[in-house]
């Protein structure tokens, strides 16, 4: 894909030559080039060392950024009614039942992040399925979103949690912040994350588990880490 203008120009500042960056100094390139009216997420983007046609390879699950990811999350939750009271104090923003299932259904869509179910109401939520699962919403025990522990699972979602998993190639993105958070939360953001993925190695991969590790900006350049001073932040590739 050709880049903007404005990408080349960024490119051409930073210079020609291949370049492999400290986490610290990619951040501070980040907050640099971050210039769009909006305030930009900061991704990043794992090339893992995994055989996605193996089931055991597969990595995917929940990670709370220390930081939160600095926007609303809109959060509905399928509640039985005697929870129901409990989704609507703890924050969620949508609270329903059966009814709310059979609203959804009719309506044919759904403006939220986050859905949330107690086990009892996934009967119901299954009707769901293929609107749901098509936007990578429908609740699921795996991810923590199916519990009866309503008032913890909202105020998780509500914090800034993020669901990963890696593409058919082994790739892994994430979105772990806001260019506007000061540096040292987006390094932790960043850094605990990758500790998370590094702990849910699968143990079929033979050999280092990242290959790659890029951050950036929405609308900025890429940084591409030097893992070798990854040991620094107490990460083991």
């Amino acid at each position: 894909m050709a880049l903007g203008k404005r990408l080349q120009d960024v490119y051409k500042d930073l210079g020609e030559e291949k370049r492999f960056y400290k986490l610290s100094e990619a951040i501070a390139g980040i907050k640099r080039y971050a210039k769009c009216k909006f305030d930009e997420s900061v991704d990043c983007a794992l090339v893992l060392n995994v055989d996605m046609r193996k089931t055991d390879q597969h990595i995917r699950g929940v990670f709370q950024p220390p930081h939160g990811l600095g926007k609303q999350v809109r959060v509905l939750v399928f509640a039985s009614p005697d929870k129901e009271a409990e989704a609507k104090s703890s924050g969620a923003d949508i609270v329903g039942g059966e009814d709310l299932v059979d609203k959804i259904l009719s309506e044919g869509k759904v403006d939220v992040d986050v859905c949330v179910a107690t086990p009892d109401m996934m009967m119901h939520v299954g009707k769901l399925g293929r609107l749901l699962g098509s936007r990578g919403l429908l609740p699921n025990p795996k991810l923590g979103t199916v519990s009866n522990d309503v008032a913890r699972v909202v105020k998780e979602a509500k914090g800034g949690r993020v669901e990963y998993r890696a593409d058919r190639a082994g790739v892994m993105r994430v979105a772990l912040g806001k260019a506007s958070f000061a540096e040292n939360a987006l390094k932790e953001n960043i850094v605990e994350f990758i500790k998370t993925i590094v702990q849910a190695r699968p143990s079929g991969v033979k050999g280092v588990l990242l290959k790659k590790v890029f951050v950036g900006s929405t609308m900025g350049p890429a940084f591409e880490l030097d893992l070798k001073l990854l040991s620094e932040e107490g990460i083991s590739c």
